[in-house]
């Protein structure tokens, strides 16, 4: 098949990328770079399936030949980036999704649109299904980035009814896994990074919020089961292990063997206190549940956390 990624430089683009190349497939990556990395994908280069376009999504998408699919990965995703770069969020997930979509209509093309738990905001359900409306404050700080997913939902089904177009959306809950930039604002990064820096591994509020982690690798099998399946209203993909962002401090410091402290600071405006996945649907439909536990999957990004920090070193030495 002829693939278009959008974000494909980034941290799951990138994985996503690198899978469907293995099963044969031609994959085309358009990417800004914005907060992607051509470092990510660069092992790709050469490939005689793959080509990397640079562009901004958020404008008009000009592509020749025929396409098979679309996959609409491009927006900022960690809070750093989202609250920095607001109104490119907003952008590439309303201008981004409407323009991704108008390809897809024009050739003929499926599409597959990445969208997140933070549809779902501060929840007061637990574990939050699919049919859950979510809690979200609009005008918040993280409205930027819950909203523009919402409406690029909303837009995705509207492009379904109206002209019949075949569509998948995933909700991805919390995802780490090698390639996550360090100190990018997710939890996982940031622990292990201040972690092998022995920096204070930092807590925003008392710790006891839940989070539910998953391995990239999960994720992307996950993806690609949802791509063969005929369902076109959202999914949740996601763990069903529920861990308390200190529980995951100390795991990550006994990991490392770091020499790090804990410290805590104030909770982040609209922050959500719990979050947790009901995957039935994943499972039923797609025969789907996450194979990685959270320390395999630590023990895999850990090490190529420290190769990153080493290369870093030689090259400032150097």
């Amino acid at each position: 098949m002829k693939i278009v990624i959008t974000g494909g430089a980034g941290f799951i683009g990138s994985h996503l990328t690198d899978r469907l190349l293995s099963e044969g497939h031609h994959v085309c990556v358009l990417d800004n770079l914005v907060t992607g990395n051509y470092e990510n994908i660069e092992h790709q280069k050469g490939h005689p399936k793959f080509e990397f376009i640079h562009h901004n999504v958020s404008n008009h998408i000009h592509l020749p030949g025929e396409i098979d699919w679309v996959i609409h990965f491009a927006s900022p995703a960690s809070p750093i980036d989202y609250l920095q770069l607001s109104i490119e969020t907003l952008k590439v997930n309303s201008l981004g999704t409407h323009n991704t979509l108008g390809v897809a209509r024009a050739k003929n093309a499926k599409y597959f649109l990445a969208s997140t738990s933070e549809v779902y905001g501060d929840p007061l359900v637990h574990p939050q299904p699919e049919t859950y409306w979510g809690n979200v404050n609009p005008i918040g700080p993280r409205g930027v980035y819950d909203e523009s997913k919402r409406f690029a939902e909303a837009l995705t089904m509207a492009y379904h009814h109206k002209h019949g177009l075949d569509s998948r959306i995933v909700r991805i809950f919390n995802c780490y896994g090698p390639r996550l930039r360090f100190n990018d604002g997710r939890v996982v990064s940031n622990f292990i990074g201040q972690a092998l820096t022995n920096k204070p591994l930092t807590i925003y509020g008392d710790g006891n919020q839940t989070r539910s982690f998953q391995y990239v690798d999960d994720l992307v099998d996950g993806i690609r089961r949802l791509m063969d399946c005929d369902h076109h209203e959202p999914m949740n993909i996601g763990n069903p292990h529920e861990f308390t962002v200190g529980e995951l401090a100390k795991l990550v410091i006994e990991m490392t063997g770091s020499k790090s402290e804990i410290v805590y600071k104030s909770l982040p405006v609209d922050d959500p206190k719990r979050r947790l996945p009901d995957i039935g649907k994943a499972k039923s439909l797609l025969s789907w549940s996450p194979k990685v536990d959270l320390k395999s999957g630590l023990e895999k990004t850990i090490a190529w956390y420290k190769q990153q920090l080493a290369g870093t070193t030689l090259n400032s030495v150097g």
